[in-house]
């Protein structure tokens, strides 16, 4: 008794399908990637290492987040016009004051002129540095749904949290005393 050709091929080609399938998702998320595992992934991603980047400063220098290891990091996406943004930067002051040296501010900026930025910085007495992103390149790599967004780096580089929105302060000290930088 002959089968029919068309009830041998669909299983077939339904498994083959499935494997390409699972392949791509494999692929796109990383698994069964070569390497010892420490390589920062393509976007940011709690309990993974940050991804580096270098940017420019307000006062016309550079900074890169590796250079940064051995001490925690707020990573804070910001915009003069947004007021949560607006809201929570003292308090990113206050604690970078209160705490000389056990843990770096790098706010980030996207998009306005440094002019703006300047004048509204001095204004509201910040004194962390401020960094532009002007190519949006470390924007596309942090994928973040809106401002303010922030990350928390820990000592070793690895980001420990991503906080969407007003950080308020008891927020701001649960997670930098989390990462060791409030000692």
């Amino acid at each position: 008794m002959e089968g029919n050709p068309k009830r041998i091929w669909l299983p077939i080609f339904g498994v083959a399908l499935l494997v390409v399938l699972a392949f791509g998702v494999a692929y796109l998320y990383g698994f069964g990637s070569a390497g010892s595992g420490t390589k920062a992934p393509d976007t940011a991603q709690v309990g993974a290492p940050a991804p580096d980047f270098e940017l420019e400063t307000l006062t016309g220098g550079t900074i890169r987040l590796s250079e940064l290891e051995g001490k925690p990091v707020l990573i804070n996406f910001w915009a003069t016009w947004c007021a949560p943004c607006v809201l929570e930067m003292p308090n990113f002051q206050k604690y970078y004051e209160d705490y000389p040296g056990q843990f770096e501010v790098l706010a980030i900026n996207y998009d306005e002129s440094k002019d703006a930025v300047g004048e509204f910085i001095r204004d509201m007495g910040v004194t962390f540095p401020i960094l532009f992103d002007d190519d949006a390149k470390v924007h596309a790599v942090y994928r973040f749904p809106g401002y303010p967004t922030s990350y928390i780096v820990d000592k070793t580089g690895v980001v420990r949290f991503q906080h969407i929105g007003l950080m308020d302060e008891s927020t701001l000290e649960k997670y930098l005393t989390e990462v060791g930088a409030l000692q």
